[in-house]
């Protein structure tokens, strides 16, 4: 039997899940003076530590790129393949980073681990994410560079990879580049399914097509290796250096620094995953990609599964203003967060 033809952890690989419009539900609802002004869609799925499905919403089969919520299970792909990263350049590599100083030395020491230079890598030229930091940046003049886009870390760590296997680099990016094709292997055996489709993310790198639950999955899998594995070590690094995997301020930094033990990362178009050291885990989708909704429901999942409520207070939403005074929110739906019909003054 094939290495792909199996999960890795017990059982064969599951089919592709399907392509097809996903079947979305409310997940969240937009609430103005006890009103619903708005109705965010999307999926959500929580997994008990045996891995059980405890909760669903709308479609969490269907098919979804997870974007850069995928990252963790590239850079345990790198680790699988060679890369000998720990701590906080390890954490830079499963990063969609703010494009701050740190962020910056970080990518500039990969290269130079790898012999390598700016110059080799392959993600698009870019402007630091972070508004503040984007900014200052434009302030100083300085233009669009690979080193300042999110995904740079990652990027210059697929490089220092290819070259220690001895792999071509110019052509790292491309699917059926030996580096690719571990990456989907590991998306594979982490989801344990087999991926749908793949296409090209934002960065240039191919993103692999699995289903909601599947990411969920990988996500427990990861906290829940051994000591000592690929997957611990990229669990380690990203709790120990959450800044390094977004940035001052961003809210994955703050929900691992809020909840001990929690692995958790972020995805363009409203994804996000999450999972606590006994795998209990969850992963969100929101239809329309909104952040908004994408954090209060990811907190009133996580509280759903166990988490404290009051280390999760700050992810609730922002509030909604009228007049410069506080009207409103984003609510959770009340299969998540129970205390939404209270403050809505609705029912179901």
């Amino acid at each position: 039997m094939s290495a792909r033809a199996t999960a890795g952890y017990g059982s064969p690989l599951a089919a592709a899940p399907s392509v097809r419009e996903p079947l979305h539900a409310p997940v969240a609802r937009l609430v103005r003076g006890g009103v619903v002004e708005g109705v965010h869609y999307g999926s959500v799925v929580v997994l008990a530590a045996d891995g059980t499905v405890e909760l669903q919403i709308g479609d969490i089969e269907a098919a979804f790129y997870p974007r850069s919520a995928l990252k963790p299970l590239q850079a345990v792909a790198l680790l699988r393949a060679g890369l000998p990263l720990r701590g906080e350049l390890l954490a830079l590599t499963a990063a969609s980073h703010s494009g701050e100083e740190r962020h910056l030395a970080g990518t500039r020491r990969l290269l130079e681990l790898a012999g390598l230079t700016e110059d080799h890598l392959g993600n698009i030229a870019d402007l630091p994410y972070d508004p503040v930091v984007r900014e200052d940046w434009i302030r100083a003049g300085r233009p669009p560079s690979r080193l300042a886009q999110n995904c740079s870390g990652k990027h210059a760590a697929m490089l220092w990879t290819a070259r220690l296997n001895g792999w071509s680099l110019d052509d790292y990016l491309d699917p059926e580049h030996p580096l690719q094709r571990a990456v989907a292997e590991t998306v594979e055996t982490l989801t344990g399914q087999r991926v749908a489709r793949v296409t090209v993310d934002g960065c240039g790198a191919p993103l692999f097509s699995v289903s909601l639950h599947g990411l969920a999955r990988a996500a427990a899998r990861i906290v829940t290796a051994p000591p000592g594995t690929p997957e611990a070590h990229v669990a380690d690094a990203m709790r120990e250096h959450a800044e390094m995997v977004s940035g001052s301020g961003r809210d994955v930094a703050a929900l691992m620094r809020a909840v001990p033990g929690l692995l958790a990362k972020d995805g363009f178009e409203g994804v996000q995953m999450a999972a606590l050291p006994d795998g209990r885990a969850v992963a969100v989708k929101i239809a329309d990609g909104s952040d908004r909704a994408r954090v209060p429901v990811a907190a009133a999942a996580l509280a759903r599964v166990g988490v404290d409520p009051a280390a999760l207070a700050e992810f609730s939403g922002a509030p909604l203003l009228g007049g410069g005074v506080v009207v409103g929110g984003v609510r959770a739906v009340p299969a998540l967060d129970p205390l939404t019909d209270r403050v809505v003054g609705v029912a179901g």
